[in-house]
């Protein structure tokens, strides 16, 4: 069995015994990393949100030039690392009238986490693909749904692709990989819709062989 496969099956079966995190996880929660404090961790995620939830509702801001579903996590998460001034907001078309999340407020370490991912075999770059990101990058929670919160990921390994949904709460947005003229590729769709897909490849429940389940971004307390 190659590598990347016997790591996909790990992903698979992590929960499916509902024993413990896969062993990357573990090796990587072991590892010294920067972190953002609670209150930090939080104002991110409502930041991640407010910048997933412009792209549905104006269209992709042309700022966003890797339009799938892993870009779509790269964007959101370094502009939510990023600072939040005027001149920000008025780039992604955020209303400066409108009531904002707090500032994040990061020293020079944690603002650094910006355009930095540890990608497949421990380089770091601005890039990084959706199995990477999970692996390197994320720290598993749990296959239940239950234990997500706003900003975690759902990941979805259908064999030779992995796919990657954004956790909004009542919602879950993602990427679908495909731009038209008449089709940007953001779908955002409800839990229920989403339990009850008629292909079940795409349920997020923990019976799904194809779903690995939730992560946690690994520099959020």
């Amino acid at each position: 069995m190659n590598p990347r496969r016997r790591c996909l099956r790990l992903l698979a079966g992590c929960a499916a015994t509902a024993l413990a995190p896969p062993v990357w996880a573990l090796r990587e929660a072991a590892d010294t990393q920067i972190r953002l404090s609670q209150a930090q961790s939080r104002a991110f995620q409502a930041w991640m949100l407010r910048i997933v939830s412009a792209q549905i509702e104006r269209g992709p801001s042309p700022r966003w030039t890797h339009r799938d579903c892993a870009g779509l996590v790269r964007f959101a998460v370094n502009e939510a690392l990023a600072v939040h001034d005027a001149k920000w907001l008025r780039a992604n078309g955020i209303a400066s009238d409108r009531r904002l999340p707090p500032e994040l407020e990061l020293d020079a370490g944690q603002a650094a986490l910006r355009n930095r991912w540890v990608q497949t075999g421990g380089t770091v770059g601005h890039f990084v693909t959706a199995l990477a990101l999970v692996q390197h990058n994320s720290r598993f929670v749990a296959r239940e749904i239950s234990q997500a919160l706003p900003g975690d990921l759902l990941f979805f390994d259908q064999g030779d692709e992995q796919h990657l949904m954004v956790w909004m709460g009542a919602r879950i947005a993602y990427h679908t990989g495909t731009v038209t003229a008449q089709d940007n590729g953001l779908r955002v769709v409800d839990i229920k819709q989403l339990t009850t897909w008629k292909d079940t490849r795409w349920q997020p429940a923990s019976n799904n062989p194809n779903f690995a389940g939730v992560f946690r971004l690994s520099f959020l307390s």
